[in-house]
């Protein structure tokens, strides 16, 4: 894009920021303004059809731009940025093979872009270039200012004369600046250099060199590191590094076998709930499996990383290394089950959601180093594609309406699992209206929990002060729904203003 057209669209797109997020908050404006980009980007003929990564990654951001007016949650908003970030670094970058450098080329840019506008802003007329080395050649003279106004300053507070002098002459021009400046709106102002600083994040990029570099010279496959030493010496190494990874892998397939088959008998088949609260059951077994993880997949990767993988005498720490990734895949359904057990008696909530979420991602990680060491692949395709799968599956589950889902879900299981009317109470707006129940039902719920669930009781917010919240919530979200313009929609929270209180 030439200099001059480069600015000139920024400058359009800052001012149509402008008119879309002046006074007021996300909703429809967002999508109008990234549809509008997303438009232009297929018009200039800037988005590439060849690669699987820029198809992916436009796909993600017109997704989560769709579905930001229709979930309006937080989690969307999040996933539509994130969908952004990378399409912008697809963008710089389209031959990019890893999500990871083109996130990294796109924060890059964050920064650059506005160099570049400062740059071909001044070059793009003589005059403003020459005022811009005035300005530059100005700034040797601020220090020399402070310091006078500093001593002036002294001197009005210590001499009453000297204070009614500079009185004179400063008061003037004080007022005259007041009246200038009571002129100008700030907030639209602010506005205005916010959407510049977006608009030049999206349309002036950048590509940082070090990192196209890098990920053109990235590779999935491994190669033989040929060093020089002697051949006998390099067998005697591996020979020894061989035995050690036999005797570790060994020993830590027998350990987590034994914690395997306690699980599978203990959580699988013959869980009994006994009144304990949960968290710590199922918390407790994320951390490890965490940990576990963490340490499988770095033990893996520590032997196999280079030449063992050409050692023709490693099928047996090849399988034992299997066996190891397929008992950890055991010990993450195990904390599946066990998250199960916790939803079952305790219903749904944010961390329990994205305890499944982990072990869908957990379960693809395993899968993808079990490929590695199968395929002597290289530690950038695990970067590569764990990337890949977890913008998938973040995309995914961004677009549900999962507050919605938690607060039917859990009013519906209220006879059989514990409602925490703490939680629903302090869910969405748009989850009012089903949340919003009648008093004597909320009692009815309460007086069975407090038998079912008797460690419970009292611990937590009673039926008729969260019957008090709800119906304060609603009258706010009443008054500051009717309050928002038009740019500011969005479908959730329209369906929960109607169904409230357009009730025939």
């Amino acid at each position: 894009m030439k200099s001059r057209a480069g600015i000139i669209t920024v400058i359009l797109s800052a001012a149509l920021f402008t008119i879309l997020f002046y006074k007021q908050t996300q909703g429809l404006n967002l999508l109008i303004f990234e549809l509008l980009y997303f438009i232009w980007l297929i018009a200039a003929r800037q988005i590439s059809y060849r690669t699987r990564n820029m198809i992916t990654a436009a796909a993600g951001f017109l997704v989560t731009a769709i579905f930001t007016v229709i979930t309006y949650s937080v989690f969307i908003y999040i996933m539509n940025y994130m969908a952004l970030i990378i399409l912008v670094g697809m963008l710089i970058y389209p031959q990019a093979k890893s999500f990871i450098n083109a996130c990294t080329l796109s924060l890059s840019n964050l920064f650059s872009s506005q160099l570049r506008f400062i740059s071909e802003f001044s070059a793009s007329g003589s005059n403003v270039k020459q005022t811009g080395r005035k300005l530059q050649h100005s700034l040797i003279f601020i220090i020399p200012i402070i310091i006078i106004l500093i001593f002036i300053a002294l001197y009005r507070s210590s001499n009453p004369v000297f204070d009614k002098l500079i009185g004179n002459i400063v008061d003037p021009v004080a007022d005259a600046l007041d009246y200038i400046f009571q002129n100008i709106n700030f907030r639209i102002v602010g506005t205005f250099i916010f959407g510049l600083f977006f608009s030049n994040f999206l349309i002036l990029r950048t590509g940082n060199r070090l990192i196209i570099n890098k990920d053109a010279a990235a590779t999935n496959e491994l190669s033989r590191n040929k060093s020089g030493k002697s051949r006998s010496t390099n067998t005697l190494g591996l020979k020894n590094e061989y035995k050690a990874g036999i005797f570790l892998l060994l020993v830590l397939n027998l350990i987590i076998l034994i914690v395997n088959v306690i699980d599978v008998y203990w959580v699988w088949f013959n869980f009994e709930w006994n009144g304990q609260y949960l968290k710590q059951f199922v918390h407790e077994g994320t951390y490890m499996l965490i940990f576990s993880i963490l340490i499988s997949i770095a033990i893996v990767l520590y032997f196999f990383r280079q030449n063992i993988n050409f050692y023709s005498k490693n099928p047996v720490l090849k399988y034992l290394s299997y066996a190891w990734l397929a008992q950890n895949a055991i010990l993450a359904i195990s904390v599946g089950v066990r998250n199960f057990w916790y939803i079952y008696y305790y219903s749904l909530a944010y961390k329990r959601i994205g305890v499944i979420i982990f072990l869908m991602l957990t379960l693809y990680g395993l899968y993808s180093v079990l490929i590695k060491v199968r395929s002597r692949r290289t530690s950038f395709y695990l970067f590569r594609t764990n990337a890949y799968a977890i913008f998938i599956v973040l995309i995914a589950n961004s677009v549900i309406n999962w507050d919605t889902l938690i607060a039917r879900y859990n009013f519906s299981q209220a006879g059989r699992s514990y409602l925490h009317f703490d939680f629903v109470a302090g869910l969405s707006d748009k989850t009012l209206p089903y949340i919003d129940k009648p008093l004597d039902e909320l009692q009815k719920i309460d007086s069975i929990q407090n038998i079912k669930y008797p460690n419970e009781a009292g611990r937590y917010m009673n039926p008729i002060s969260y019957h008090s919240q709800v119906e304060f919530r609603k009258e706010k979200f009443k008054a500051e729904w009717e309050a928002k313009g038009i740019l500011s929609w969005n479908y959730p929270e329209y369906k929960a203003y109607r169904m409230l209180f357009e009730k025939k």
